[in-house]
């Protein structure tokens, strides 16, 4: 996997994800508008789709592009629609 992805932004986005949870519990905490505490989830929420999408592409990039060139190509496209299709119940 560390060969698929760029792990530093992988990580750097993962560290802010963690900051804005780490907000949003704090919100909680301090008795914030509800609207706001929504606000803020959703913002952690699409961070954290970000993150996916980066997985998504370095294992297009790589694993696929890999499996197919080495004569997999059935089992890596069913693979890669798999992983797609876990990625995308992510709502």
């Amino acid at each position: 996997m560390r060969q698929c992805i760029d792990v530093p932004k992988v990580r750097t986005r993962i560290k802010k994800i963690e900051g804005q949870l780490r907000a949003i519990s704090d919100m909680v905490d301090k008795d914030v508008p509800c609207e706001d505490i929504l606000i803020q989830i959703n913002a952690a929420k699409s961070a954290l789709h970000k993150v996916g999408q980066l997985v998504l592409e370095g294992h297009l990039q790589h694993c696929v592009r890999d499996g197919i060139e080495h004569g997999n190509a059935d089992r890596t496209i069913a693979e890669f629609a798999k992983a797609v299709e876990h990625f995308s119940r992510i709502g």
